[in-house]
């Protein structure tokens, strides 16, 4: 669907503006484009494009973190057997291989267990904790879940384990009854908008320094930003402030390809080991055939990768996730053909609620975001899983997921999630109440007459500035781009579409012409052949793009993205 193209900020820019160009060495350009951002000071615009590891915060100001910490050195201390309870996701596989292999690197075994998706579901339970302390474990380390884990973290505690908690999602009123929880949520934070896996590095780097009266060792935690990088892309949080330095440093170290298993899933995704790549190439590349294993309930496959010694062995399992990631692939078309055809019945309301008996549970939060994509209206999309009705939902900027579905709690099994995701599960016969009630609820907040997407447009840029490569090359500068740091768009003049392409069925390669500059160049829509149709061919358009380099095959080459278009 067409979207509003808001321009990114009105408020002029101070006279001193070039003067701190000149002093931070970047053209006038960029300076106004980061002052249009919010960056509106030189110190703030040098932060945030020299984003080093030293300008993180402090331990002591993320909540819980030294208390944590003290409790997992006091119980290695005591000889105690630890498990670390992560999830099936790429932010808890991430967070689960980063705890290991540092513990490792003290010399530190560890057991592990991250949920199968299909059987146990999302976070701890009880049975899952019992098997634990069966094979001797007396000490529980959890990642990027477990503060809403009230049943399985008691019955830790009766079994006589330390229990740490270390999470990222929203805590409720109570907290488990844990020895220490840590969760950027708690309390003010340098950063509320951490990933688990973030968590995860905080809480290892207190540990570190305890450790080293232990074993003699302190470990450079450098190499373990890779991971980092990976669990924070894919779990889309906000790339900014401390998100952003621990994403920027952790490309750095995931260029270098050291890591045997991370060398290995970037061949597999068509990247050589030693390449550099961006936060795009990590959350369509690499993150999908980490989370493909865990969508099929073969989150330990992908774990074994990340923690591979062998290079071979590492091939074989990148070849795996690749071929999950291809089952994965073909289930979400089945199902988003499906979820958009029911869509059609229901626009008639401004929220969806889209059920499939068969559908696979691994897929269904995909095929949310494409249909919020495409109708712009907060959805849920349900499938069934043996005697519950599971879900996953998506949202829009208007509407808080997770305050919505708070109101619908009494329906539900269990849930969780965040503003714009959420996932939560219900007996089958209160399908008809929670698509009622859930609908009523965000028509109550945002009214019942459909909303359009907005697109924050960066200024005007003709193909004389799209194709000059000294601007493209500072562009990058502003990389990672994600959730919270976009990439920069900007919307163009008037350009003749002199070809159209079709290639992989649903993307689209544009030859456009700018007669203002007589420059022509070629632009890429993924998924966008249907919404941009043949009948553009000839005919004159605006787009809303983002410009780049396109370094692949060891070239480089102007690429446009386009992110929307209108007919002049």
């Amino acid at each position: 669907m067409s979207k509003e193209w808001i321009p990114r900020s009105a408020e002029s820019a101070p006279q001193e503006l070039s003067a701190w160009a000149e002093q931070l060495e970047i053209s006038d350009f960029l300076a106004e484009l980061l002052w249009h951002r919010g960056l509106q000071s030189r110190d703030d615009m040098q932060q945030y494009l020299s984003p080093f590891l030293r300008q993180l915060a402090p331990l002591c100001e993320w909540p819980g973190l030294d208390e944590s910490a003290d409790v997992l050195a006091q119980g290695l201390a005591e000889g105690r057997k630890l498990a670390v309870w992560g999830d099936y996701d790429v932010d808890g596989v991430t967070s689960t291989a980063l705890v290991k292999s540092f513990l490792a690197g003290h010399g530190i075994s560890t057991l592990h267990h991250l949920p199968n998706r299909m059987k146990e579901g999302y976070g701890m339970n009880v049975a899952g904790v019992e098997a634990l302390h069966q094979q001797g474990v007396n000490m529980l380390l959890t990642v990027d879940c477990g503060i809403s884990d009230f049943a399985p973290v008691a019955r830790a505690r009766e079994l006589g384990m330390l229990v740490v908690v270390s999470d990222h999602h929203l805590p409720g009123e109570k907290l488990p009854d844990a020895h220490a929880i840590c969760n950027p949520r708690l309390r003010e934070c340098p950063c509320p908008a951490l990933a688990g896996v973030g968590v995860a590095f905080f809480l290892m780097c207190a540990l570190n320094t305890r450790l080293e009266k232990q074993t003699g060792i302190r470990l450079d935690v450098r190499p373990l930003l890779d991971l980092v990088a990976l669990g924070t892309i894919a779990d889309v949080v906000e790339l900014a402030g401390q998100n952003r330095i621990l994403v920027k440093n952790g490309l750095l170290v995931l260029a270098e390809g050291k890591r045997i298993g991370m060398a290995a899933l970037k061949e597999v995704s068509g990247y050589a080991p030693g390449a550099s790549v961006g936060a795009g190439q990590v959350a369509f590349g690499l993150a999908p055939r980490i989370n493909a294993a865990g969508r099929m309930g073969k989150a330990g496959l992908a774990l074994d990768l990340l923690l591979s010694q062998d290079p071979e062995e590492a091939r074989r399992l990148a070849n795996s996730l690749d071929g999950m990631n291809e089952e994965r692939k073909n289930e979400e078309e089945r199902i988003q053909e499906a979820a958009l055809s029911q869509a059609q019945t229901q626009l008639g309301r401004n929220a969806l609620v889209l059920y499939g008996e068969d559908w696979h549970s691994g897929v269904i939060g995909i095929v949310a975001s494409r249909v919020v994509e495409q109708h712009y209206r907060p959805t849920v999309i349900l499938c069934r899983e043996g005697d519950v009705i599971k879900g996953s939902a998506r949202s829009i900027s208007e509407f808080h997921l997770h305050e919505g579905l708070t109101r619908c709690a009494d329906l539900f099994v269990g849930f969780g999630g965040h503003k714009l995701a959420a996932g939560m599960s219900f007996v089958p016969d209160r399908l008809d109440a929670f698509r009622e009630r859930f609908i009523g609820i965000v028509e109550q907040t945002i009214g019942t007459q459909p909303l359009t997407a907005h697109l924050r447009v960066d200024g005007e840029m003709g193909f004389a500035q799209a194709s000059d490569f000294t601007l493209l090359k500072e562009l990058e500068l502003l990389q990672p781009f994600g959730m919270g740091n976009g990439e920069p768009v900007f919307a163009s003049p008037p350009l003749l579409v002199k070809s159209r392409r079709v290639f992989a069925r649903k993307h689209l390669k544009l030859e456009l012409f700018d007669g203002t500059c007589g420059i022509t160049l070629h632009a890429k829509a993924w998924r966008m052949a249907e919404a941009m149709p043949p009948m553009i061919e000839g005919r004159n358009i605006r787009l809303a793009f983002s410009p780049r380099i396109d370094r692949y095959n060891g070239g480089a080459e102007v690429d446009l993205r386009i992110k929307d278009w209108k007919l002049v």
